[in-house]
């Protein structure tokens, strides 16, 4: 019973959320194919932000968690992302409404995963994550499962 759990293969959905993204998102900013722009430090991620991101990965960080949701959710477009990371735009003493995410910001991200060979374009509208890229996103929560694995 032991063996065949240690041979079962380690998927994205075996691995908490946040410690994947920050491992595959150290992975983006090592690896050569994927850069940062040169707007990344004067781009608000939304309409209803007042600053911009304060931290340097930032954009790395976004990118591992868009690639993280094409893989859950195959078919999901830039417009589903656009309310994923949307939030609430505060009026002052009037009332809140939803705003949604960037929309360029996301579908620069999607070019470079494109570019990547990570994420492709499906025919009736979205994004799904290719062969290579799920090979890339699962070895990657390997190395995280077993690593959290040790520390315990």
């Amino acid at each position: 019973m032991a063996e065949e759990e240690e041979s079962r293969g380690i998927c994205v959905r075996d691995v908490t959320a946040p410690a994947f993204i920050t491992a595959y998102a150290e992975h983006l900013k090592n690896s050569d194919k994927f850069e940062l722009p040169v707007w990344a430090d004067t781009v608000k991620t939304a309409v209803f932000k007042e600053l911009a991101p304060y931290g340097d990965d930032w954009y790395y960080i976004r990118a591992a968690s868009i690639a993280r949701k094409i893989y859950l959710k195959p078919g999901i477009g830039v417009g589903a992302l656009q309310r994923w990371y949307g939030g609430s735009y505060r009026n002052g003493a009037r009332t809140e409404h939803f705003r949604k995410a960037s929309g360029g910001l996301i579908r620069s991200v999607l070019l470079q995963l494109e570019e990547m060979k990570v994420v492709e374009k499906l025919e009736q509208g979205g994004r799904s994550v290719t062969r290579v890229g799920q090979q890339d996103l699962d070895r990657i929560a390997g190395t995280v499962f077993h690593t959290g694995e040790d520390e315990d």
